[in-house]
């Protein structure tokens, strides 16, 4: 099995090639905490108690992930709403996901576009 050369970071420290800098690591925290403080709440993109409700239904009609047939734990929005209300509550725009395809190809897919 080869190992790949270790890495140089920006701040010009060696770096094992499947780590992470600290200076990266606190960098990307900065970044996160920024975007935290300027995301709206849950509640005000809509995530309210009536949501919730229609959540526990739908995965209750589809308790399958659409993508690798595990248990679904999240409903997703194949397009994204961004505050459409319309949009947010079609639920022909609605897909069930269990949490790794949720959190993992789909924000992937999502970063892409």
């Amino acid at each position: 099995m080869a190992l790949r050369a270790p890495r140089f970071c920006r701040c010009g420290a060696l770096v094992v090639a499947v780590e992470r800098c600290p200076c990266e690591a606190k960098a990307e925290t900065a970044r996160k905490a920024i975007y935290d403080e300027r995301r709206p709440s849950s509640s005000a993109r809509g995530y309210t108690s009536a949501w919730d409700k229609a959540r526990k239904a739908y995965l209750y009609k589809h308790p399958l992930c659409t993508r690798c047939d595990k248990p679904a734990s999240v409903v997703d929005h194949i397009k994204a709403h961004k505050g459409d209300q319309t949009l947010f509550w079609d639920s022909s725009n609605w897909q069930a996901l269990c949490a790794p395809c949720h959190n993992g190809a789909k924000q992937r897919e999502e970063r892409r576009r």
